[in-house]
């Protein structure tokens, strides 16, 4: 199995000076889940090259096993400072499309036409996306075949207007997950605050936080391994 895994080159937190970027921990689990299952992996962002760290993601209170694991490994390092250009990928060539979040995602890859269609031919030719945290809202201007919002009548989730309430950031972002997908007309649901939910309709996958990026990995791994559905 061959899975693409789509980072945002996003570096600035609206104008408020701060770094972002991609959450490690969304990278990380998901990344070995894949190699544990024997999958081929490609990264790939917008603009090719070293995709930006969110560097809060990094500190010690939100470092685990696998980013500890992933930044101690030269072959992962080596792969994230060399991603592929988003618009050289074939999407053809992947049996699974897997989309970590951080907040970068929200400037760059949701307002992106080439992530768009990426999206759109993946599902359309059978094969699973996953997206987690905030990289749901990339979905916004993914459609049907019909021109219908692809989310439209579809079990979703993503970061909640709570969580991004408790990291002051309400503010500061082009939109808010939780309100665009609702807005989309997805069928929006969520667990508490930083609690694991992921949530499966069909080929589409969705994580709601940074501790639904493993299971959502292990989901779409099952589902890809099925032959989709």
């Amino acid at each position: 199995m061959k899975v693409l895994i789509v980072l945002t080159s996003h570096d600035e937190l609206g104008d408020t000076g701060v770094k972002t970027g991609f959450w490690l921990e969304e990278l990380a689990a998901p990344y070995y889940r894949f190699k544990e299952a024997g999958w081929e992996i490609t990264l790939a962002s917008p603009k090719g090259g070293q995709p930006p760290l969110d560097p809060k993601s990094n500190e010690p209170g939100f470092q685990t096993d696998d980013t500890r694991r992933f930044e101690a490994d030269p072959e992962a390092t080596r792969a994230l400072a060399d991603t592929v250009r988003l618009a050289a990928v074939a999407a053809g060539g992947f049996d699974a499309v897997f989309y970590p979040g951080g907040h970068g995602p929200l400037w760059d890859l949701a307002e992106d036409a080439v992530s768009a269609r990426l999206i759109e031919t993946t599902l359309r030719s059978g094969k699973p996306v996953a997206l987690v945290c905030h990289a749901p809202g990339v979905l916004r201007h993914a459609v049907n075949e019909d021109g219908t919002p692809l989310v439209s009548g579809k079990n979703v989730t993503g970061f909640t207007n709570s969580e991004e309430e408790a990291v002051q950031l309400t503010d500061v972002v082009p939109f808010l997950v939780e309100d665009e997908l609702t807005k989309l007309g997805g069928v929006y649901s969520k667990t508490g605050d930083w609690q694991p939910h992921v949530l499966q309709d069909g080929l589409l996958i969705t994580g709601q936080n940074p501790a639904s990026s493993a299971p959502a990995a292990d989901a779409l791994i099952e589902l890809a391994d099925k032959g989709g559905v």
